[in-house]
């Protein structure tokens, strides 16, 4: 699948759019410096959760289906209880009880109660289906998004962040969901239905029961709406602290040497204090709830309580009816109750969703060619005509570059840090967009190829390794999936990397770990290398490509190098000035700008630029 190729669902997806705890320094003024940043729009966050879940919508109405359904038999149970108990004080005040009509009751009763479990149970088990295939989607549009994303988006954002994203959030917006989406929905029926019952039996105390309604409504709609910001607060400390966390484990020699411990472990500490505040005022903000309701719902039965009994001791109602709305009044405060419980977890869950649908809403890069149809074959001629690219609009880097590489050329870039050598292969391999000008493979401008199809023609090797969790196999055939053995081999003896190979234990299925750490840097490279080798490019590009390994392989490397450049246009990138000698043409850049150009012997005769970075390199200073 190319990078800019999704599923008909997933577009529809993405376009519809610490240290104080211990303290225990909460009081009266704890509320200081809390965040106070809020939920951008959660009646959109709303809707596109709906859309998100739309492509179930048959089942979800099964789902509503079956929960009205049982809160309908669970409503009619304590009707049909207070009838019973009228059978008893009528027997028991008249001539006997008619023990037969009421084992006839409360056998209703209990195949009410049967049949409103089983309709709950399924429920239950098709709406877990449904969540879990709707986060199953999420999770794919996310991926796919991440792969349509600019690179210059995701340098600019912390890696534990987007990973927080990624896992984390989706992950709590699961299991709110999974908590909260049936209970909510049986709860608001159950509401209308204890209501409705409520109403049959006596409208005066059906009145008098939905009287701390309103007030119960605008105290969840007040300690909620207060509680979401410090939802999104939480999720967005939990993103930070995630993205220290991976950076310091990361670099973690690096710490150590500097002895930066305590450095590290005071900033981890301050967003830490940070996360607590936020996730404790989250937390203990919504949970203010449930106490609230069970008071309002304490105050809703003694008024019932009340009314009811005088009005059974004047004989306008009977026990059995006050009994069936004393149960009414305690399940239509439970639901209630259960709404409050729920809020902070749904709370927790929209905020989540927020952050994912931030990162789902970001621009995509520029819009994907189509495949091209029987491609010519690759020549390898390239011309930069004009180019011009910044970073970031304030601070220009690359101004009107021209650039000519004739097919089979090796092409050496040279200069100080920061001049733009390696700008230059990021814009040819389209890992970012040009300002203006263009950038042309064989006469085709390379904007109108398919990402996919232009980078299937390059082959690069960085200066950074890249190694995955697998086998050595399994990383040299990254580059050519189909590979034999023999061609793995091959590229293997060829880089120097069967040398080292045959010293380790288990050979070419010899596992390297996730960091990497259980072979030397060298030999990391080597295997990049051999990885580049076994792709079999057009176009190559080598990027400080020799910059860990020793002297001696170097120059094996070198001729190596040079034998997988032959009929390859081949762009190397330098500081080691001896490696670039037998280059076709040296292009001497700085300050985003090719100050000179030529032949090694040619440049060195000309006292520029590259003939001071040449003697700089190899002549030393008398002292």
């Amino acid at each position: 699948m190319s990078d800019n190729e999704v599923s008909d669902d997933d577009q529809e997806v993405l376009t519809t759019t610490g240290r104080d705890a211990r303290r225990g320094s909460f009081g009266p003024g704890g509320g200081a410096g809390m965040p106070t940043e809020r939920s951008k729009d959660f009646k959109a966050s709303l809707r596109r959760l709906g859309t998100i879940l739309g492509s179930e919508t048959h089942l979800l109405m099964v789902v509503a289906v079956l929960t009205i359904a049982s809160v309908v038999l669970v409503v009619l149970g304590p009707r049909l209880l207070g009838q019973a108990t009228d059978i008893i004080v009528s027997g028991v005040l008249g001539g006997g009880i008619d023990f037969a009509a009421l084992h006839r009751k409360l056998l209703i009763v209990a195949v009410l109660y049967l049949a409103a479990w089983a309709l709950a149970y399924s429920q239950a088990y098709i709406l877990a289906g449904v969540l879990q295939r709707a986060m199953f989607n999420l999770r794919q549009s996310v991926e796919h998004k991440i792969n349509r994303l600019p690179l210059r988006y995701i340098d600019g954002q912390s890696r534990g962040d987007l990973l927080s994203r990624v896992t984390n959030d989706i992950d709590n917006l699961s299991q709110s969901l999974s908590q909260t989406l049936s209970q909510i929905l049986s709860s608001l029926l159950t509401v209308v239905g204890v209501t409705v019952m409520m109403f049959t039996i006596s409208p005066l105390m059906a009145a008098i029961a939905l009287v701390t309604v309103p007030t119960s409504v605008w105290l969840m709609k007040v300690i909620g709406g207060r509680a979401r910001p410090r939802f999104m607060a939480q999720w967005r400390h939990t993103g930070s602290l995630n993205g220290q966390a991976e950076e310091v484990f990361t670099g973690h020699a690096i710490v150590k040497t500097f002895g930066r411990q305590r450095d590290v472990e005071a900033r981890f500490g301050d967003d830490n204090d940070e996360l607590y505040e936020a996730s404790y005022t989250a937390q203990f903000t919504a949970s203010l709830i449930q106490p609230m309701m069970v008071f309002m719902g304490n105050i809703q039965f003694i008024l019932i309580a009340v009314v009811g009994g005088l009005r059974i001791s004047t004989g306008a109602m009977s026990v059995g009816d006050m009994q069936a709305l004393i149960q009414y009044a305690r399940q239509f405060s439970q639901p209630l109750t259960h709404l409050a419980s729920m809020t902070a977890t749904f709370q927790s869950g929209i905020a989540s969703l927020e952050r994912v649908l931030e990162l789902i809403d970001v621009e995509e890069q520029s819009v994907e060619q189509a495949d091209t149809i029987d491609p010519a074959p690759m020549r390898g001629r390239i011309v930069f005509d004009d180019v011009h690219f910044s970073y970031s609009t304030a601070n220009p880097l690359i101004e009107g570059l021209n650039v000519v590489a004739e097919p089979g050329q090796t092409i050496a870039i040279v200069g100080p840090t920061g001049a733009g050598k390696t700008t230059l292969v990021n814009l040819l391999m389209r890992f970012y967009d040009l300002d203006s000008g263009t950038i042309s493979l064989d006469g085709r401008d390379i904007a109108s190829f398919p990402r996919k199809e232009l980078r299937s023609k390059v082959g690069m090797v960085l200066q950074d390794t890249w190694l995955f969790g697998g086998t050595i196999r399994d990383n040299l055939a990254y580059g050519n999936p189909d590979a034999t053995d023999e061609q793995i081999h091959e590229a293997a003896r060829v880089t120097y990397v069967d040398r080292f190979v045959h010293s380790l234990p288990d050979g070419y299925n010899t596992v390297i770990n996730d960091e990497g750490d259980n072979i030397s840097a060298g030999e990391k490279q080597l295997v990049t290398i051999a990885r580049a080798f076994l792709a079999d490019p057009s176009i190559l590009i080598l990027d400080e490509a020799t910059s860990s390994v020793d002297t001696r392989t170097e120059v094996l490397i070198q001729e190596a190098m040079s034998a997988l450049r032959s009929q390859r246009t081949s762009f190397v990138i330098a500081h080691r000035l001896s490696t670039i000698r037998g280059a076709d043409v040296i292009l001497v850049m700085d300050g985003g700008r090719i100050v000179e150009q030529g032949h090694h012997d040619d440049l060195l005769a000309h006292d520029g630029p590259y003939s001071r970075l040449y003697n700089a390199q190899f002549a030393g200073q008398a002292t």
